[in-house]
């Protein structure tokens, strides 16, 4: 399996971000991750959202790009 930042997967991540529409925003990711607890990842995940630019979002390639980018 293919492992993201810090050992999350993007499946992972986008696990957390379940109902997301786009375009969406930094903060709407953020606010989907906290709606409930989706798992004993969603504080790591979550910490990677943090370290994302604010900005417009695309498509879910537009996010794993970014996160990409996340050292």
């Amino acid at each position: 399996m293919a492992r993201g930042v810090g050992g999350i997967g993007p499946a992972n991540i986008m696990k957390h971000l379940k109902g997301v529409h786009f375009p969406t925003s930094k903060s709407r990711m953020l606010e989907l991750a906290n709606e409930k607890d989706k798992g004993p990842d969603t504080a790591d995940v979550i910490m990677i959202l943090e370290k994302m630019p604010d900005r417009e979002y695309s498509s879910v390639a537009d996010i794993m790009k970014e996160i990409g980018k996340i050292e």
